[in-house]
């Protein structure tokens, strides 16, 4: 078990003894979601594979915010925004827009992408130097600002 897997299961039962339902909730379904990603991959987790797995549920918390607030559901927005909050603490610290810039230029520059027929192998090589440092939507956006420039 990686180092994040026993800190997130230590706050788990941390939440429990405190009777903290919200974030007994959280870190209960994350650690459904980390158990299903190493039965699925059937290996142990390195703590960047429970980053991934991270990652993956903090969008799906967005997204979800999103929905409802276009819903009118300012209850469940709520809710899901207290429960995203918890989940960021596990992430590293978010690169700015204009960091994420600097490093898509950089991967631009060494990979000699001219246009937009490029986008996928420089989307490929930024997201592995970001490792979860910024959003996908975030790096899409400046890519193609970038390359169709």
């Amino acid at each position: 078990m990686s180092e994040l897997q026993d800190s997130i299961t230590l706050k788990w039962k941390n939440a429990l003894k405190a009777k903290d339902k919200l974030k007994a909730s959280v870190f209960s379904t994350l650690r459904s979601e980390i158990k299903y990603e190493s039965i699925r991959r059937r290996a142990d987790l390195t703590d960047a594979d429970v980053l991934k797995v991270i990652a993956r549920s903090v969008k799906q918390h967005k997204d979800s915010i999103e929905q409802f607030r276009r819903g009118g559901r300012e209850d469940l927005v709520a809710k899901e925004s207290a429960e995203l909050k918890i989940l960021e603490e596990f992430l590293p610290k978010q690169l700015s827009e204009n960091e994420v810039e600097e490093i898509i230029k950089q991967v631009i520059a060494d990979s000699g992408a001219g246009g937009m027929s490029d986008m996928g192998r420089v989307m490929k090589a930024t997201m592995a130097r970001l490792q979860g440092r910024a959003d996908g939507k975030v790096v899409s956006g400046k890519v193609k600002q970038l390359l169709g420039e």
